[in-house]
């Protein structure tokens, strides 16, 4: 049996999803189900008996002490965080909590429930805390893509509280022991992920008649991961990692933001097209940049394709076709997840940026 935390989110509702599909071994899910955690991604397995879902924080030092003494898992995939830059710009408190102070308290209670195993069961644990590529900081267009020693330097709260979370994960392998791997991915597309990042903020803005805003340029450029490959590379390293490492993970496909929109407008031209026959294109609207925007992240990949025989199934363009056509196959999904608090967040964020 496996706990993966944030399990109700976008990246961990799809490796719980994937995992189930693939393997018979149980998955606990942990899930503090904030408005980006959304159990209706996990309907599908709502019932099956090798999924255990438990509404909670890994901040709950004492809810995460009785999850391991009760199930004891021999791995935790640690997914569980506070994600999207604008809203740790508007409002850092809620990262720092959840992504440091929680990681710290989730680290404490495995520690706990490390020690006591036999040693077999020691051997055989693994915690797996899952990152982004932005705690590397900002690239120029000419600069090599980030490796796993490349300097931190994050220019977010969001990415900093990252940082901060990946450095107490890499520091309780060192002073305990504890066997711990860490993967730094880069931007992350794909079905049930909450229309608040690009992608699926474009498709449902477009099929509802609204602006697509587009921050600055639109020039910044970032590698783009279909989902299912994540949680591929996750089981891989989970499976084959060293404890103490570092894998990146990357798609291999760097793109600017306005080229992202502009393909996505493309494939709803052609697969849900506007009654006027005019483009979507007709609705991208420049806005006025976030503060601090990293101009570009890129990953570079091989050393889990070298180490761990890992790399991409889907390119670019094969991902993102999969892509809209599951947002035009689920408009219920989104309806549902698009409460009063989210709307009311899209309009905080973008009020005023107009130009």
């Amino acid at each position: 049996m496996i706990l993966v935390t944030g399990s109700a989110g976008f990246i961990g509702a799809n490796f719980v999803l994937d995992w189930l599909a693939r393997h018979d071994e149980a998955v606990i899910g942990l899930d503090k189900l904030t408005y980006a955690g959304n159990l209706e991604s996990l309907a599908s397995v709502k019932n099956d008996p090798r999924h255990i879902f438990v509404h909670g924080d890994i901040g709950d030092a004492e809810l995460t002490g009785q999850l391991l003494k009760q199930y004891r898992p021999r791995a935790i995939v640690n997914f569980a965080a506070e994600s999207h830059v604008d809203r740790s710009i508007h409002g850092p408190e809620e990262f720092i909590q959840t992504n440091i102070v929680g990681t710290f308290h989730l680290l404490e209670a495995v520690r706990t429930y490390w020690s006591v195993l036999t040693d077999e069961e020691k051997t055989g644990f693994r915690f797996l805390h899952v990152s982004t590529d932005e705690v590397y900081g900002s690239l120029a267009k000419d600069e090599p893509a980030f490796g796993e020693t490349h300097r931190y330097e994050p220019n977010s709260p969001y990415s900093a509280s990252k940082a901060a979370s990946d450095h107490l994960v890499r520091a309780y392998h060192h002073t305990y022991g504890l066997p711990v791997l860490t993967t730094n991915c880069s931007n992350n597309y794909g079905p049930y992920h909450f229309p608040e990042k690009l992608i699926p903020l474009m498709i449902v803005n477009a099929l509802a008649g609204k602006p697509l805003p587009v921050y600055g340029d639109g020039q910044q450029i970032r590698d783009w991961l279909y989902v299912k490959d994540h949680c591929s590379a996750i089981r891989c390293v989970l499976e084959k990692g060293t404890p103490g490492e570092v894998y990146n993970v990357g798609g291999w496909n760097e793109k600017a933001n306005l080229d992202i929109v502009h393909t996505v407008c493309a494939l709803l031209d052609e697969l849900s097209p506007r009654t006027d026959g005019k483009s979507y294109r007709e609705q991208i609207a420049f806005v006025t940049d976030r503060p601090g925007h990293d101009r570009r992240y890129a990953i570079d990949a091989r050393k889990i394709e070298c180490e761990l025989d890992w790399k991409p199934a889907e390119t670019f363009e094969t991902g993102i076709r999969k892509t809209v056509q599951w947002y035009l196959d689920n408009r219920d999904w989104v309806s549902n997840v698009q409460s009063g608090s989210y709307r009311q967040w899209l309009e905080k964020n973008y009020a005023g940026r107009g130009r």
